[in-house]
């Protein structure tokens, strides 16, 4: 690969060198050896620089765009089915830090800078999140916080190349809440003391032609079982309904208020919420339950959103072909997100459901994962020239962009994307 025009390393070179190992470098325009971490993924010729060393090149036709043209209205309109699909545009749930600071940094030559306690670390955060999205391609930014409700987790050291942070996962055994005396006990969080800092400054820096996609971070159902456990919510299903009922409406009204918190920004173009109801055969719990107790909620969200002239689009894990019309007729979701191939391929869903709902995504994790970048650019094609073809359609991943998913494979599936979109407007 070149290296501002000169030969530096090939992707042959380092063929059989670790990930993430650091070496001593000498680059003509540097006076003294770098010492670099290189985040190396050996089927590509994609590398990655750290901070002190991030003039190094990525590999990728289009990206970073120089100059984005954002158009949020258009967006919306497509997946509305307002207006022709004149292009496929990209979406996309959330992208894990994990993969955004290496092209932060690699690609558009900006300090990373996490999110912290402060004002200025915020900032410093929301600019390259801002900027990241916008020389992507995105017409939008999405991003989300939660309220601070007490659960039970799992904490372990984040397996993912490059990462230096932690992982979480729901403790399916072991609750914050599982009586009475714990409902009655526990500190519930406030709306009014909440700080909604970050949404307001992304409303208040987007670029011109951009839009904010958001939500509260996590739905009712996902965090009823976060802190009542899996498990002890099952059993408490069975045993004292009541109590279900209880902590899903206390949620829900929280939720509420929360909503009514970011609903009035004017930048907001869609509400794109995430609540995991399935797995690979069904749903978590039965279709019935679901109904009863948690469907009313994402109606009286998207009732709020519709309110407003915006979308409400899902984002939905495994297998809810049992709810989808309820999902549909009687939630009023504008538009689904979240497939997978083992459970529909993206373009199966579309030709069931494509004609009622947009659909947003659809590129499989495994793929994303485990497949070199020509594959990924290969299923990008297909993906666009199938349900693209079909009109409201967006391009993304299936589920998310997690830390583990290696940057060149995401990079790739937005550069052919856009590399599309382009041809497509000739």
């Amino acid at each position: 690969m070149s290296f501002r025009g000169k030969r530096f390393f090939t992707s042959e070179s380092w063929r059989n060198r670790s990930r993430n190992t650091e070496y001593g470098i000498q680059h003509p325009r540097l006076k003294t050896a770098k010492k670099i971490t290189m985040v190396l993924h050996p089927e590509s010729t994609f590398w990655i620089l750290t901070p002190e060393f991030h003039q190094g090149p990525i590999m990728t036709t289009t990206l970073p765009l120089a100059h984005p043209k954002p158009d949020a209205s258009e967006f919306i309109n497509i997946l509305m089915g307002r207006t022709p699909q004149v292009r496929t545009p990209l979406v996309e749930y959330i992208i894990d830090d994990v993969v955004m600071k290496p092209i932060v940094e690699g690609l558009l030559g900006r300090r990373w800078a996490p999110f912290g306690p402060d004002r200025e670390s915020q900032k410093l955060y929301l600019d390259n999140f801002i900027e990241f999205w916008y020389r992507m391609g995105y017409d939008f930014v999405r991003f989300e916080q939660s309220l601070p409700f007490p659960e039970s987790k799992l904490v372990i050291a984040d397996a993912a190349p490059g990462s230096s942070k932690s992982r979480e996962w729901a403790n399916e055994h072991h609750s914050a809440l599982s009586t009475w005396e714990d409902f009655d006990k526990i500190q519930w969080p406030k709306v009014e003391e909440f700080d909604f800092f970050a949404y307001e400054y992304l409303n208040a820096h987007l670029p011109e032609g951009m839009g904010l996609m958001s939500s509260h971070g996590g739905g009712i159902f996902e965090h009823i079982t976060w802190m009542m456990s899996l498990e002890g919510f099952c059993s408490a299903l069975i045993s004292d309904s009541s109590l279900i009922r209880a902590v899903a409406d206390r949620l829900g009204e929280l939720m509420t208020g929360f909503y009514r918190n970011i609903l009035h920004l004017d930048r907001l173009v869609a509400v794109f919420p995430g609540d995991d109801m399935g797995y690979n055969v069904g749903t978590l719990i039965s279709p019935n339950d679901l109904r009863t107790l948690f469907l009313p909620w994402h109606k009286r969200f998207a009732k709020m959103a519709h309110e407003r002239g915006l979308p409400y689009f899902l984002h939905s894990c495994g297998n809810l072909e049992k709810i989808m019309n309820d999902l549909i007729d009687d939630v009023g979701i504008d538009g689904k997100h979240s497939y997978e191939n083992n459970i529909i391929p993206v373009q199966d869903f579309q030709a069931r459901y494509g004609n009622r709902i947009a659909v947003l995504g659809g590129m499989d994790i495994n793929i994303l994962g485990a497949s070199s970048a020509q594959e990924v650019r290969s299923q990008t094609r297909f993906l666009v020239e199938t349900c693209g073809s079909r009109g409201r359609y967006a391009i993304g991943s299936g589920n998310s962009i997690p830390s583990y998913i290696p940057p060149e494979n995401y990079l790739a599936m937005v550069d052919e994307a856009v590399m599309l979109s382009r041809t497509a407007a000739i």
